[in-house]
C-alpha cells in the first residue's frame, strides 16, 4: 500500500514536471511568435512605405507624361497649320502663274481682234463706197424706167381705147364678161370633178366596208341550232314506260299539268317525246323526266319533287351560262340582276340561232367593226351583248323585244348610248350615235352571214321570186331586186311614168302586198329608185 502510495507520487511528480516542461516550451514559442510577428508588422509597415513613395512616383511620371503628350498635340497642330499655310501659299502661286498666262493670252487675244477690226473697217470703208456708186446708178435706172413706164401707160391707153372702139365695149364690160365665162367653165370643170371624187370615195368606202365586214364575220363565226319544240327523253326499256303512264294515267297527266308539256307516248320504242312551244319549260321537263326515270320511283308527289330540282338546275344553268357568255364576250361589271334574264336566252333560238349565242357573236363582231372604224370598242361590244335581252320576256310581256330590252338595261344601270343603241337596232327609234349603227350592222352581220340561221334553199328561192315577182307586178316598175335574205327590196321604176309622188305611194302599196303574201323574218324594207340621166355627147366619134 505504501509502496503504491510511493508510485503514485512518484506519477504525478512526474506529471506536474511533464506538464511545467510543456507550459515553459509553449511560452517560448509563444515568445518566438511574438517575436516573429512583431518583425512581420515591421516589414509590412516598411512594404506600405515603399507603396506610397512608389505610388508618388508614378504620379508625377503620369503628370510627366501628360505633359509630353500635351506638348506633342500642340507641335502637331502646329506642323499642321505649317502645313496648310505651305499649301494656301502653293496654291497662291499656281493661281498667279495661271493668271499670268491667262492676262497674256489675252493681251494676245485683243491685239489680234484690233488688227481684225482695223481690217474689217478697210473693207466696210470699201463697201460703203461701191454701194454709194452702185445706189447713183440704180437712181440713174430708175429715172429711165420711170420714163419708160409712162411711156407704156400713155401705149396701154391708146391701145385699150382702141380696143374698145373696135369691140364696142367698154374694158369693165370686157372684164365682166371674161369672167362668166371663165366661170361658167370653173364650174364645169369643177363640177366633173366632184363627180369623180364621189365615184372614187365610193368605191373606196364600198371596198373598204366590205373588207372590214368579211373580216368581222370571219373572226366571229358560232355554230347553228335546230330550232324546234320537241324534245327526246331516252328510257331504258320498254317497261318505264308503263311507270310513266302510271295507274290509268295519273302520273303523266299529273307531269304534264305540273311542267306544262305535252307527253307523246307512241309504237316508238325506247323514247318518250315532250312537246312544248317553250324552251324554257321543255329543258325543265325533260331533266325532271331524265330524274325520274334513273329514280325509278315515279308517282305524283317525286314528280312534283323532281320538277322542282329541275326548276333549281336550270336556274343554276341560266347563271352558268351568262357568266360564260359575259367572259366570252369580254364583258364585266353587269348588274347581277340580269345573270338569270340572259341566261334564260341560252332556251332561246331564233331561225335556228341560239340568242345567247347570237349576243356573243354580236359582242365580237361589234368590238371588231368599232375597232376597224375607231369607235368605242367597250360601248359597242356592251350594247351588241344586251341587244337582244328583251327576248327572254317576250312574248310574255307586251311591247317588241327592243323596247323591254332597253327599259330592262336602264332599270339596271346602263348608259343611255347603250340604252338607245339596244332600243335603235331595229329601227324603232332613230339611230344617232355611231354605237347605234354598229350594233345594228352587227346584228344584221350575225343574222345573215351564211349559215347563220336555217332555211331551206328551196324555200329561200321560192320566197326571194316570190317578192320580186310581186313587185315587178305593179305598173311603172322596170325591176326589182330582193336582197338580204328578202329583208331589203330595191324597186328600179320608169321616171316618165312614175312621178315622186306616185314613188311613194308604190313603196307602200309593194310593201303592203310582201306584208301579207310572204313571210320573211324580221322586218322588210322597201325602196322605190326613180333616177333621170340627162346624156349629151359632144366631138366626133
Amino acid at each position: 500500500m505504501l509502496i503504491a502510495l510511493v508510485v503514485v507520487a512518484v506519477l504525478s511528480v512526474a506529471v506536474i514536471i511533464g506538464w511545467l516542461a510543456d507550459r515553459r516550451a509553449i511560452g517560448r514559442r509563444a515568445e518566438r511568435a511574438e517575436s516573429e510577428r512583431d518583425a512581420k508588422a515591421l516589414e509590412l509597415s516598411r512594404s506600405e512605405e515603399r507603396l506610397v513613395r512608389a505610388t508618388q512616383d508614378l504620379a508625377g511620371s503620369r503628370d510627366e507624361t501628360a505633359a509630353a503628350r500635351a506638348a506633342l498635340e500642340s507641335s502637331r497642330v502646329r506642323l499642321a497649320d505649317e502645313e496648310r499655310r505651305a499649301d494656301h501659299a502653293e496654291q497662291a502661286r499656281h493661281s498667279a502663274e495661271a493668271l499670268l498666262e491667262i492676262n497674256q493670252r489675252s493681251a494676245e487675244e485683243l491685239t489680234e481682234r484690233d488688227r481684225q477690226l482695223r481690217e474689217a473697217r478697210r473693207r466696210l470703208d470699201a463697201g460703203l463706197d461701191k454701194l454709194e456708186k452702185e445706189r447713183l446708178e440704180l437712181a440713174e435706172r430708175s429715172s429711165h424706167l420711170d420714163e419708160r413706164d409712162a411711156e407704156l401707160d400713155r401705149r396701154d391707153e391708146q391701145i385699150v381705147a382702141e380696143l374698145e372702139r373696135v369691140a364696142g365695149m367698154s374694158l369693165g364690160q370686157a372684164q365682166d364678161e371674161l369672167a362668166e365665162h371663165l366661170g361658167r367653165e370653173s364650174r364645169a370643170v369643177a363640177e366633173y370633178s366632184a363627180r369623180a371624187i364621189i365615184a372614187e370615195a365610193t368605191t373606196n368606202a364600198e371596198g373598204k366596208a366590205r373588207h372590214i365586214v368579211a373580216d368581222a364575220i370571219q373572226r366571229c363565226s358560232s355554230e347553228m341550232v335546230a330550232d324546234t319544240v320537241v324534245s327526246v327523253v331516252p328510257l331504258p326499256s320498254d317497261e318505264m314506260k308503263g311507270r310513266v303512264i302510271g295507274r290509268e294515267g295519273r302520273n303523266i297527266r299529273t307531269f304534264e299539268q305540273v311542267t306544262g308539256v305535252t307527253v307523246i307516248i307512241d309504237d316508238t320504242p325506247g323514247i318518250v317525246l315532250l312537246s312544248c312551244f317553250d324552251p324554257m319549260r321543255r329543258e325543265v321537263a325533260r331533266q325532271a323526266l331524265v330524274d325520274l326515270v334513273e329514280d325509278g320511283r315515279i308517282h305524283p308527289i317525286s314528280i312534283e319533287k323532281a320538277h322542282q330540282r329541275a326548276v333549281d338546275h336550270i336556274e343554276q344553268m341560266c347563271l352558268e351560262a351568262a357568266s360564260e357568255a359575259l367572259s366570252e364576250a369580254g364583258i364585266a361589271d353587269v348588274d347581277d340582276r340580269l345573270l338569270p334574264i340572259l341566261g334564260s336566252l341560252r332556251f332561246r333560238t331564233s331561225y335556228g340561232q341560239q340568242v345567247l349565242d347570237h349576243c356573243v357573236e354580236c359582242a365580237r363582231l361589234a368590238a371588231t367593226l368599232a375597232a376597224e372604224i375607231g369607235g368605242d370598242v367597250d360601248t359597242c361590244r356592251r350594247a351588241a351583248f344586251l341587244h337582244d335581252l328583251g327576248k327572254s320576256l317576250t312574248p310574255g310581256v307586251g311591247g317588241t323585244h327592243a323596247a323591254i330590252g332597253a327599259e330592262l338595261a336602264r332599270r339596271h344601270g346602263e348608259s343611255d348610248e347603250v340604252v338607245h343603241a339596244i332600243a335603235a337596232h331595229h329601227d324603232e327609234i332613230e339611230p344617232v350615235s355611231v354605237t347605234d349603227l354598229i350594233v345594228k350592222a352587227a346584228d344584221a352581220i350575225s343574222a345573215a352571214r351564211p349559215g347563220a340561221r336555217r332555211d331551206s334553199l328551196e324555200a329561200h328561192v321560192r320566197r326571194m321570186d316570190t317578192i320580186e315577182e310581186i313587185a315587178t307586178s305593179f305598173s311603172g316598175v322596170e325591176r326589182a331586186f330582193a336582197l338580204q335574205a328578202g329583208r331589203e327590196v330595191q324597186i328600179l321604176v320608169d321616171p316618165g311614168t312614175v312621178d315622186d309622188l306616185h314613188a311613194s305611194r308604190l313603196a307602200r302599196q309593194i310593201a303592203l302586198a310582201v306584208g301579207e303574201q310572204v313571210t320573211v323574218p324580221g322586218r322588210t324594207r322597201v325602196t322605190v329608185i326613180r333616177s333621170f340621166q340627162a346624156v349629151e355627147t359632144v366631138g366626133e366619134s
